[in-house]
């Protein structure tokens, strides 16, 4: 869908919300660098993972500068803002809101006065407690009005931001290393003062941080794609609940919790990019593994393999090297509609998809094919799809999906749909492929996608797939993106059987607002 802000969007058709990105952390220490514009062209290499706003902070040794915008990283940048910062460390983010709404003051890195200077902090995943957090810093400080907080900012990165003030005889890295077992759900930081670089991974490990080596410096960032584009060498992944400083004396680790690694298998399916590896395994690799894996399961009589472009567009590749089947492009997307500053009119909304995706008649035509999708959350979009090939001439469309039924929201980073309307929450295969209109539908199952990683099962949340969440939630008042924005309820109630039910590891579904809006709001 086409939006006024020119900011990108994923929706291939209107009000058609998808799973929405988690952010993208840089960091930078190197002296004698133009260590902005590594973050810039670090942040541009992760603009798939966030396209709300984007900021980088840089420190001279003496003071911060932070600049950042509404706006993809080209948008809010241009050669003017990077060469008024200048220094020696960096850190960069690009947002997308998963923790209050998409504003000018919640934009990142977050800004906070410390006991010897100043903190600048990125953030990327999603805390569960920042109820929690919000009465720390009320309890430690006096009073919220504290920082970012004051200023309007209503994520849970400047709750932990104000709480890494500390007092004056405490270090910020002796601060952080205190506050970090506060935090519960899902974190990886990349933060500074005048002097210091830092990192910090959540005990579970659920988003990637990896950390590179440049000649003259160091860089830590969300995905090894990032190091790539700025001539970085991968050194290793930051560990789940490992603390790392860089700084003139070199890098050195501290572990502030016992490492419990349950990472995102999302990441592996759509979040990162098909170039970045994830615990040793290339994500194209293990994209084209699981339509392999698809074609193993679900295979069928077909002329032909397409994608849809361009998350489909690997595990397309290895279902047609399976099962023999040619590949062939037979969508072709626009890439730029999603940018365009021109709301299209009611004559062009009507089209639909065909804003982002056309069919190639000629390929199609009198052909059986096998579209192959990384997910199906509504459904709405595979409908448009389906009934968009069929009208080119199809003769059978047969959708498989390479990932597992999505039946539950996520808490920890991914803006999922509600679960009402997860379409795979309320009904079973056969009910969604008539749903869509397919003449078949698989999905590759869990197991097989968890195969594809090559990781322990036990080493991957799966939540999104099986509502077994690894980082318990709390009561659902405390829940949803705007939880923070909402008033507080009073301290001490509790949720009882005329309050509200409990559902997944005790959040509750019976209760006006927060987890109600995640998990069954139509």
């Amino acid at each position: 869908m086409a939006r006024g802000d020119g900011r990108l969007s994923h929706e291939l058709l209107p009000g058609e919300k998808g799973p929405q990105d988690a952010c993208g952390v840089f960091g930078v220490w190197a002296p004698g660098e133009e260590v902005a514009k590594l973050a810039y062209y670090g942040l541009y290499a992760l603009q798939h993972r966030g396209q709300e706003a984007a900021g980088i902070a840089v420190s001279n040794g003496k003071q911060l500068l932070v600049y950042k915008d509404i706006g993809l990283v080209s948008q809010v940048f241009d050669e003017t803002s990077l060469e008024s910062l200048r220094g020696h460390i960096a850190v960069g983010h690009c947002r997308y809101s998963t923790t209050g709404g998409s504003t000018w003051q919640n934009a990142q890195p977050t800004l906070g006065d410390t006991a010897a200077g100043t903190v600048a902090l990125g953030h990327n995943g999603n805390l569960v407690n920042g109820h929690e957090l919000r009465e720390l810093v009320a309890e430690r400080y006096g009073t919220l009005d504290r920082g970012e907080i004051v200023q309007g900012n209503t994520t849970d990165t400047a709750l932990v931001t104000a709480l890494l003030a500390g007092d004056p005889d405490h270090t910020l890295e002796a601060t952080a290393l205190e506050v970090l077992p506060h935090l519960r759900g899902a974190f990886s930081f990349v933060f500074m003062d005048e002097h210091t670089l830092y990192g910090a991974r959540d005990p579970h490990g659920v988003r990637p941080l990896v950390i590179g080596k440049l000649e003259t410096g160091w860089v830590m960032a969300s995905e090894t794609a990032a190091l790539d584009i700025v001539g970085a060498a991968f050194v290793r992944e930051v560990e789940p609940g490992e603390f790392i400083a860089i700084d003139a004396d070199g890098l050195r680790s501290r572990r502030f919790a016992e490492a419990t690694p349950t990472g995102c298998i999302f990441e592996y399916v759509y979040l990162a990019r098909p170039d970045t590896t994830i615990n040793g395994k290339v994500v194209h690799e293990a994209r084209v593994d699981m339509g392999r894996q698809l074609a193993r399961e679900h295979p069928v009589e077909a002329d032909l393999v397409i994608p849809v472009p361009e998350s489909g567009t690997p595990a397309a590749v290895g279902y047609a090297q399976e099962s023999g089947i040619p590949f062939s492009q037979g969508l072709v997307k626009n890439a730029y509609v999603g940018r365009t500053f021109i709301q299209p009119s009611q004559t062009i909304r009507q089209l639909g998809i065909r804003l982002k995706l056309n069919p190639l008649k000629n390929v199609i035509k009198g052909k059986r094919l096998v579209v192959v999708d990384d997910s199906i959350v509504r459904g709405n979009t595979q409908r448009a799809l389906v009934r968009m090939l069929r009208e080119a001439g199809a003769a059978e469309v047969h959708v498989r999906i390479s990932s597992a039924p999505v039946t539950w929201p996520c808490f920890y980073g991914i803006d999922f749909a509600s679960r009402a309307e997860l379409i795979a929450s309320g009904l079973g295969i056969d009910e969604i492929r008539a749903s869509i209109g397919a003449d078949s539908l698989g999905y590759i199952s869990l197991d097989g996608m968890v195969e594809a990683t090559e990781q322990k099962p036990e080493r991957l949340c799966t939540a999104c797939f099986t509502g077994k969440y690894p980082i318990a939630l709390p009561d659902s008042e405390h829940l949803g993106k705007h939880a923070l924005e909402q008033p507080q309820l009073p301290l001490g109630l509790e949720i009882t059987e005329t309050t509200g039910r409990r559902d997944v590891e005790g959040v509750s579904t019976g209760i006006a607002g927060g987890a109600v809006d995640a998990l069954t709001r139509p």
